[in-house]
């Protein structure tokens, strides 16, 4: 003779019961192609699932996943941040802002084809795609060197393209582009054969800073010296690594008058006229 099982009934609400039927599906707990939370209860019963407390992580780990969310977005490795924001989406010792904080970059992150541009990164495997400007103009590029960069809040591919047609920077630097992620339309990018470049192309830039600038300036990745001249003025040399001068441009706008390029004499030039323009605007 067959034993019947027991019948136990649950008092829970419609939302709860949901969670344990989305929990029995993704364990496989199915009753033909229904999830069955008999099943999960049954299995759980037998520990062949395992029940741990959900509330038992610390302040530091919690901070330590948000901040390296931050991390792998800021470098466009953004699939491996989704991963991350889905674990901690599933802990209760979240705040509700940060909950909150973490559910909002997950509906804002990058669509299906800014993921594939992603992976073509993290393959080194050369791409094309199509870009819309500001002004609405239609352009095609090549790219073969690219790193997805937060400037200013805002997402851009910088990259390493064949064309330079229409790219106004200093000719040493006329292959990098810098291209909002938004403005590339959608299934617009395709896999391509060839060589990847090994980074984008780059040119030394020295700048002196003065005053409190120099006591409160911090390194940034892309400076390769840093030290005090030997003089009474306090004044703090740095050579960086520049890509696209018109990021460094802004940048330096900032600072001024306490931020001084030194050389090259073209990027000087181009800052100078940078600041001649905005000069003839206030009539000055």
């Amino acid at each position: 003779m067959s034993r019947k099982g027991q019948s136990i009934t649950l008092s829970i609400s419609e939302r709860d019961k949901a969670q344990l039927e989305a929990i029995a599906r993704e364990l496989g707990m199915l009753w033909g192609d229904r999830p069955n939370i008999s099943k999960l209860v049954e299995a759980i019963a037998r520990r062949q699932f395992l029940i741990a407390p959900n509330k038992d992580w610390t302040q530091e780990r919690i901070n330590a996943l948000e901040q390296s969310i931050r991390a792998l977005t800021d470098t466009g490795q953004i699939e491996q941040a989704q991963i991350i924001a889905k674990l901690l989406l599933e802990r209760s010792e979240l705040s509700l802002p940060l909950r909150r904080e973490i559910e909002r970059f997950l509906e804002n992150s990058p669509p299906a084809w800014g993921l594939e541009i992603d992976r073509y990164i993290l393959r080194q495997q050369p791409f094309q795609l199509s870009y819309q400007d500001a002004a609405g103009r239609l352009y095609k590029f090549t790219v073969r060197h690219a790193k997805i960069t937060l400037h200013e809040k805002r997402q851009y591919l910088d990259c390493w393209c064949e064309e330079t047609e229409g790219n106004l920077d200093l000719p040493q630097l006329n292959h990098n582009w810098s291209l909002r992620l938004d403005r590339i339309p959608e299934a617009s990018v395709i896999s391509i054969e060839g060589q990847w470049q090994p980074e984008l192309d780059w040119i030394e830039v020295e700048m002196h800073l003065l005053d409190n600038l120099a006591f409160a300036y911090q390194a940034k990745p892309e400076d390769i010296a840093m030290e005090w001249l030997p003089n009474p003025q306090q004044i703090k040399r740095v050579v960086r690594q520049v890509t696209i001068s018109f990021w460094f441009i802004r940048e330096v706008m900032q600072y001024a008058p306490d931020c001084v390029i030194v050389s090259p004499q073209a990027m000087r030039d181009r800052f100078k006229q940078k600041l001649r323009s905005l000069l003839e605007r206030y009539n000055m």
